[in-house]
């Protein structure tokens, strides 16, 4: 005030989920950012009825991923998000999902916190708690599955695939993401390290959309229903390796 200027008009950048795929999945926090932004970034599986909640006023900037195409490389996003923070503009940088799990969240926070610029994560609900929801089945049962594990079938080009050999344990109740086209993968290599054919598994495509689709099955006919079924991504493979499973196949092999 004594020096006659108006304040400079501070940014800030939101990471925002926009969970699997029903608008009312969404946290309160995150419909808030939303009716808060001056403009939004969207990923490729965002659902449109999503962007229905935002102000009527922002601006909305496709961003998305097409697999196989690269026309919104991640440095281009990281330098837009930015410099529209930097002009003072409340930035909603909106994922499917949760933006901590698979979302790329590190490189935007790093080009944010580089700039000065305020960011926030609004944590969103993940696909594989979506895809249990719909299955009527938690992810984790008491006395047969104790541990959870959240993967990945895709990794960056030029990476290794993820040690699958570590996940073939009683008890271990494993969710895939973006692991349809590598499920052959998946089951050759769950087989080998000691996981049971029989181990059952779920694909849930598209889940909590209207096009959502489900198959049952097990690991050893894996990739072959994923072919019957026509399932496509984006999809969650459920697998699980009870403890009741584990002891059956020792008492067998004992016998």
């Amino acid at each position: 005030m004594e020096a006659g200027a108006a304040p400079v008009p501070q940014g800030h950048i939101a990471l925002v989920g926009a969970g699997p795929g029903a608008r009312d999945l969404l946290t309160m926090r995150a419909v808030q950012r939303l009716q808060q932004a001056d403009i939004i970034f969207y990923d490729r599986l965002v659902d449109p009825e999503v962007l229905e909640l935002a102000r009527r006023d922002a601006d909305r900037v496709y961003v998305g991923k097409d697999v196989g195409a690269c026309a919104w490389p991640q440095h281009k996003i990281d330098r837009l998000i930015v410099a529209e923070a930097a002009k003072g503009r409340r930035v909603v940088r909106l994922k499917s999902g949760d933006p901590s799990i698979f979302g790329r969240a590190c490189e935007e926070l790093a080009a944010a916190e580089a700039a000065g610029i305020e960011v926030e994560i609004v944590p969103g609900i993940t696909a594989a708690s979506a895809a249990a929801a719909s299955l009527k089945r938690p992810l984790t049962e008491r006395g047969e599955t104790d541990t959870l594990v959240i993967t990945t079938g895709t990794c960056r080009p030029g990476d290794a695939s993820p040690d699958r050999a570590r996940l073939a344990h009683p008890g271990t109740a494993v969710t895939f993401y973006m692991a349809v086209d590598k499920a052959a993968e998946v089951s050759r290599d769950l087989i080998a390290a000691g996981a049971p054919g029989a181990c059952p598994v779920d694909i849930i495509a598209a889940v909590s959309t209207a096009r959502e689709r489900h198959a049952a099955t097990t690991l050893d006919r894996l990739a072959e229903t994923i072919r019957d079924e026509g399932l496509k991504s984006p999809a969650i493979l459920f697998v699980r390796y009870p403890k009741s499973l584990a002891a059956a196949r020792a008492a067998s092999a004992a016998a």
